[in-house]
């Protein structure tokens, strides 16, 4: 298939710049497969779609303020670096910029006369470097003083502090992403806990967000798009829940397109959960793919020509796919990280 079959048209005053004022006030689009009907509710509203039984399926990894900016040593260069992934102890991939001025060698302090640096060691792929930091002190505390929120490119503004919570799930439990899972920014205590009195029973998985997530497909031809590699994990409580759940004929709700693949790249050729931690680089598009675990999916809306789009787009059925987003454009819907959300059943 060609990366314009998943090209749709969007204003630019749709893309969310901050969350709604309330997690659960945020619009909730329901796509029904079988009948083809589209329902325009608020997230609020979500347990009216679950039934006792259903099996809910989160994913509880945490942003980390992985945006730092620092000053060159000893030219003053205004430096800025995205972490991607810890490689082994204090030695990150990232992204830098701008990367024509730092060499391996190169030192960038981010704490003025405290000791926090970072040493460019090499080089990593597609334009990353990898540094490692040199500090005083306990580094999660550091990159918590002096990081940023990794908010997306499309959010046009600078960090708020409204962002160290909001663009934080509320269940989130395991630093290593560096861009939220952002279906479940809608989700309160108190929803949760009123699907669990519904008898609706609920998982954790953890899959760390790449930088993946901000790169788009450059292939015209969407099958000879390589994705990038993701660390997941899944304990061994949690696969023979969805297991048990699978066996019964119980609904496999999947909060997201992280928690979809993370179980769709755990599942062996029977759909059965095969639990540990392991990296994916699984690339979910239309019309090949055939889901051996996920029943229904709760998902943000997504950019055009992106994996993600792909990813509902093979949940469902392409041109119904955009013919709702369609929809959601003539609606007002908000668009991306920070928007609303669709609900496929």
């Amino acid at each position: 298939m060609k990366l314009t079959d998943f090209d749709y048209a969007l204003p630019e005053e749709l893309i969310a710049q901050h969350p709604a004022e309330k997690r659960e006030n945020s619009r909730m689009m329901v796509v029904d497969r079988k009948t083809g009907s589209i329902q325009h509710r608020h997230f609020y509203d979500i347990s009216e779609y679950f039934k006792s039984g259903d099996l809910l399926v989160l994913n509880n990894s945490k942003v980390i303020p992985a945006r730092l900016f620092g000053i060159k040593e000893p030219t003053g260069a205004k430096i800025e670096i995205l972490l991607i992934k810890r490689i082994e102890g204090d030695i990150w991939e990232a992204m830098v910029r701008p990367g024509k001025r730092l060499k391996t060698g190169d030192i960038v302090s981010f704490a003025g006369d405290r000791l926090f640096k970072a040493e460019i060691v090499g080089n990593g792929k597609d334009g990353t470097r990898h540094i490692r930091f040199i500090y005083d002190g306990i580094f999660n505390e550091l990159l918590d003083e002096f990081g940023n929120i990794p908010l997306p490119p499309y959010i046009d503004r600078e960090n708020e502090k409204e962002d160290r919570d909001r663009y934080q799930t509320v269940y989130c439990k395991y630093e290593g992403s560096v861009a939220a899972p952002t279906a479940g920014l809608h989700f309160t205590e108190e929803i949760l806990e009123q699907l669990r009195e519904k008898g609706v029973e609920t998982a954790f998985v953890t899959l760390h967000v790449g930088i993946g997530t901000f790169r788009p497909v450059k292939t015209e031809t969407i099958e000879e798009h390589i994705m990038h590699f993701e660390e997941y994990s899944i304990d061994e409580e949690t696969a023979e829940k969805i297991n048990r759940a699978k066996r019964e004929g119980r609904r496999v709700i999947s909060v997201g397109t992280t928690s979809t693949r993370t179980l769709e790249s755990a599942a062996d050729d029977n759909g059965v959960i095969i639990p540990g931690q392991r990296s994916t680089n699984l690339f979910i598009y239309p019309p090949v793919y055939k889901f051996k675990v996920v029943d229904a999916l709760l998902t943000n809306f997504h950019l055009p020509k992106s994996t993600l789009l792909m990813l509902i787009s093979a949940f469902y059925d392409r041109e119904k796919i955009l013919d709702a987003y369609r929809i959601a454009v003539t609606e007002k819907y908000r668009f991306f990280s920070y928007g609303d959300c669709m609900l496929i059943i």
